[in-house]
């Protein structure tokens, strides 16, 4: 298990511009996987997710280094992270890209897997990423599944986006991986969006190559669906079909909400 320890990203994020430079450090690895975890109040979940990634890579035997970023948090993710093994990156942006890109400029190795704080992956998922890109994709993503039970309205959801994301080949934030290469030359996450940039990652990346969205699934926590009713789901999908991408441009929507208690979660 690695070490714990801080890294404080000083660095503000460059919100005019989409294309970053990723500057690398030290002890870059080729045969590396970098696990990146962005979080802001995570303390509940995180700890479950970080035990699952340690014991994918285990059972791979795959060297790995775990990175969580905690972007402006204000419980014990910090703490709960580091006494599970990851290295630390503060930051303090409230921006999910802002977050992801801060830890893949720290990370060692060449291959990124992006993964949410309450997303829980398999050592199926994790072994079909990287056969994969060894067998020369530059990139992709899995499906998910809720944990627990979910209302209709989170089913039909979560369906529908299963159908999207195979068919147009798209990655979900809570599990994308690629080449640290194929990241560098794309720019990264767009800084510009405060949601919906794991689509745009996805489409960048096509575009270089074999993008691959594997048959194993991750298991995400459905507390946003648990939490918000379905009207309110709907004034989330009005205000996109209104505004269109501009809306994904200002922070809003439930992942940049206060936290609402899970009225049916397994944590």
């Amino acid at each position: 298990m690695l070490a714990g320890a801080w890294v404080r990203e000083r660095t503000s994020a460059a919100r005019s511009s989409s294309s970053l430079s990723f500057a690398l450090g030290g002890g870059r690895s080729t045969n590396m996987i970098s696990f990146i975890i962005p979080a802001h109040d995570e303390e509940r979940l995180i700890g479950r997710t970080l035990s699952a990634l340690h014991t994918a890579a285990s059972a791979l035997d795959e060297p790995y280094e775990v990175i969580v970023v905690d972007d402006a948090s204000t419980d014990a993710t910090a703490a709960v992270a580091a006494r599970h093994g990851a290295r630390l990156v503060t930051v303090h942006h409230r921006q999910i890209a802002s977050a992801r890109n801060a830890g893949a400029r720290h990370a060692h190795g060449d291959l990124l897997v992006f993964v949410d704080a309450d997303t829980d992956v398999s050592e199926a998922v994790l072994g079909a990423a990287v056969r994969a890109i060894r067998s020369g994709a530059v990139g992709g993503g899995a499906r998910a599944r809720f944990d627990g039970r979910v209302p209709l309205y989170g089913r039909a959801l979560m369906w529908s986006w299963l159908w999207l994301q195979w068919f147009g080949r798209l990655a979900s934030g809570c599990f994308i991986y690629c080449t640290r290469q194929a990241f560098e030359t794309v720019g990264g996450f767009d800084q510009t969006l405060y949601a919906a940039e794991d689509v745009v990652l996805s489409r960048r990346l096509q575009r270089l190559g074999t993008f691959v969205i594997v048959r194993e699934m991750v298991v995400t926590s459905g507390r946003t669906v648990r939490s918000h009713a379905g009207a309110e789901a709907l004034r989330l999908l009005a205000g996109v079909m209104l505004r269109g991408p501009r809306y994904f441009r200002t922070r809003r929507g439930p992942w940049y909400e206060p936290r609402r208690d899970d009225p049916g979660g397994t944590v």
